[in-house]
């Protein structure tokens, strides 16, 4: 089983450290009392669930909890578990402006200054820092920029820059596709429904298929869909974008835009990308 400390000043961006961690697979837990670091890590090894990949966010807020840290670790390594610490760090004038811009006390000085409560802070982790096999500092980084830092030292760039491609079909008479990223409308292609052989059945029939592809507009549109995801594709993955949701919509959500988010889908996945179709209204009438 492998193990990541997740530490560091307060502000610097554990959590969103923590939501990178997910995102490559690992099964996360935040603010973890670190005398319990040996208990929680028998309790993954004894689950149905076979959780190989573990990393847990200590922060101050376990408050005097922190000193039992190295005791926590020492477990680990008598249980014959490797750790590795990630600290994610900041400057003072960084940690000071992200504070203020959220209007949150420090959790060291709640009533006090927050220069008081990061000096502290600062103090109170330094042997905790020195010990890291990572650190990372965010001053500069945005979060798209933290989480590419985090897959090259976790991942050694085996995954970094994988999307999920979700093509999603639905029709617009049931209502707008609300979590899509992109919505492209398909409503100019000659519709199906009209055929009477074709009514009942779906896109996820082969002659509703052909019908919806004789038409050259509907090949000059998949073509330039599949164009413009490919050109967005990489940019999204630069700004540290895990999960894309393509929306596909005609009238009813059972013809066109099935058999067009399939195409899509499967061209997607011809070119190399981590993509799959799925389709919301095609079962109602």
């Amino acid at each position: 089983m492998e193990f990541v400390i997740i530490t560091g000043m307060s502000g610097a961006g554990k959590s969103q450290a923590m939501k990178a961690m997910e995102d490559i697979g690992y099964y996360c837990m935040d603010n973890l009392p670190p005398a319990l670091l040996g208990k929680f890590a028998q309790l993954c090894h004894q689950s149905k669930r076979k959780i190989e990949k573990v990393a847990i966010v200590v922060d101050i807020r376990g408050g005097i909890f922190f000193e039992d840290l190295f005791k926590g670790l020492d477990e680990l390594e008598k249980d014959g578990i490797t750790y590795k610490i990630l600290f994610l760090d900041a400057s003072n004038e960084v940690l000071i402006k992200r504070y203020k811009e959220l209007r949150r006390p420090h959790p060291l000085n709640i009533n006090g200054s927050i220069v008081d409560g990061i000096v502290e802070e600062r103090r109170l982790l330094q042997n905790v820092k020195n010990e890291a096999d990572y650190v990372i500092d965010t001053s500069r980084l945005t979060i798209g920029m933290l989480k590419e830092e985090i897959a090259k030292i976790f991942l050694k760039g085996l995954e970094l820059g994988k999307l999920t491609i979700s093509v999603v079909s639905f029709g617009f008479k049931h209502g707008i596709l609300l979590d899509a990223d992109l919505v492209f409308d398909a409503r100019f292609i000659s519709n199906p429904y009209y055929v009477p052989e074709l009514r009942d059945l779906t896109g996820e029939d082969e002659k509703v298929r052909e019908y919806v592809f004789r038409w050259e507009q509907t090949n000059i549109f998949v073509d330039k869909v599949v164009d413009l995801l490919e050109f967005l594709i990489p940019n999204y993955i630069k700004e540290g974008k895990t999960q894309l949701v393509v929306g596909i919509g005609c009238t009813g959500g059972r013809h066109r835009s099935v058999a067009i988010a399939k195409e899509i889908a499967k061209r997607l996945e011809v070119n190399g990308h981590r993509a799959i179709a799925s389709h919301r209204d095609y079962k109602l009438t």
